[in-house]
């Protein structure tokens, strides 16, 4: 049974909201930050990326990032800007994107929940992407932003939210620069939405595994450094939404790599039918496209007869086949050779990355479905990094959980 906790929220007072919501920490670099905030001093941006508050030249995981970060918060919810609600409410969140609408709940979920696995996870993460968010909640002593969890709705939670949508005022409702609508209610009925949360056997991480990851790693420090802890303290719950699994869309998660070996085209004609002039996207599961010295080439993934969920995966089955015998990329977590590159940025973004010498060969992949995340997930396996990308984004900086 998943826990659904409701919060106190500090939330940016309506005609503020457009102005410091942003983009999460973690679908831009530091230099793309940067520009965002030209012209948006209020940008949430300055307490989630506060690097670009400070010298370029500076590590982002030096101290006085930290600190900068915690400044910038406080200094924010300190502004006339921003609002705490005065009673603990959940709320329901709804993005419209091309046409298509997600609409879930904007809640506290449990560490415990999630050291349990009632929430789990299908990738591992970056040791240094955990150390860096956890010093970020223990300097800030919040939850800055939302994890993304998904779950099979057989609660009528999804009613509920329509309910909710149909019978209360939003507080926000807005489009974004990149035309994604962000519309938010607080929910009237806090005991039903918890109640009809208890239903729900398991909760799925869709994105944000750095995030919970760091949330249990905060608590945990907390809980040791509290010795009258009881288990009901905010730094037990960390803010997510959770959506529908049927509403949720996964897009592919490209990857470029730097430098690859003479011969390598070679090589991938002696293994692979290798198709030239393939489309850009693949459009079939096990296909994979490959842009190299200026041109698209297409081949198909072979799979093991015997495979587990994850072998099928093609993430896993590039792994196997191409990334390690043709280019020893042993470890995707930790090579330094490859990089990974959201769905969302198209394959002219991969393009432009080898054409600008930026990267030697771009890989576009076919997304993993749901059904493969939710299949993974229930063997209590792991896909390999970075093999989902879902789409859209949350809007952080709209409701921030302190403790």
């Amino acid at each position: 049974m998943a826990i659904a906790h409701p919060f106190r929220a500090w939330r940016p007072k309506a005609r503020f909201v457009k102005d410091i919501a942003c983009v999460p920490y973690d679908v831009i670099n530091s230099d793309e930050a940067r520009s965002l905030v030209v012209g948006h001093p209020d940008s949430f941006l300055h307490v989630i990326r506060p690097e670009i508050d400070l010298p370029p030249t500076l590590d982002y995981n030096n101290p006085q990032v930290y600190d900068k970060g915690a400044d910038n918060l406080r200094e924010l919810l300190r502004s006339d800007k921003m609002t705490q609600e005065e009673q603990e409410a959940h709320f329901v969140y709804r993005l419209i994107m091309n046409g298509n609408q997600q609409a879930g709940f904007f809640t506290c979920v449990s560490v415990d929940d999630y050291d349990s696995e009632v929430i789990l996870k299908h990738e591992l993460t970056r040791p240094d992407k955990e150390d860096d968010r956890t010093r970020h909640i223990l300097k800030q002593q919040a939850h800055s932003e939302p994890v993304m969890l998904t779950f099979d709705d057989q609660s009528g939670l999804s009613r509920l939210a329509e309910e909710v949508m149909e019978a209360e005022e939003p507080l926000y409702d807005f489009t974004a620069s990149d035309g994604v609508q962000h519309t938010l209610w607080k929910v009237g009925n806090t005991v039903s939405v918890s109640q009809a949360f208890k239903q729900v056997p398991k909760l799925y991480v869709a994105d944000g595994h750095h995030r919970c990851k760091s949330a249990s790693r905060a608590a945990e420090k907390l809980r040791m450094n509290n010795p009258n802890h009881t288990g009901e303290e905010e730094y037990n719950f960390f803010p997510a939404v959770l959506f529908p699994m049927d509403q949720m869309e996964i897009l592919a998660y490209n990857r470029i790599i730097f430098e690859v070996p003479d011969g390598l085209l070679a090589s991938l004609q002696e293994r692979f039918e290798l198709q030239d002039g393939a489309e850009p996207e693949p459009g079939r599961k096990g296909d994979i496209s490959i842009y190299l010295g200026g041109k698209w080439y297409g081949l198909t993934l072979p799979q093991k007869d015997e495979a587990n969920s994850v072998e099928k995966l093609d993430v896993a089955r590039l792994q196997q086949y191409l990334l390690e015998p043709l280019l020893g990329i042993e470890d995707q977590r930790r090579d330094t050779n490859i990089d990974f590159v959201g769905g969302i940025r198209g394959t002219k973004e991969l393009e432009r990355l080898v054409d600008e010498g930026q990267a030697e060969m771009a890989i576009s992949m076919f997304p993993t479905s749901i059904r493969e995340l939710k299949e993974v997930s229930d063997e209590g396996l792991l896909m390999p990094p970075k093999s989902t990308w879902f789409e859209p984004k949350l809007r952080s900086g709209l409701l921030i959980h302190t403790f």
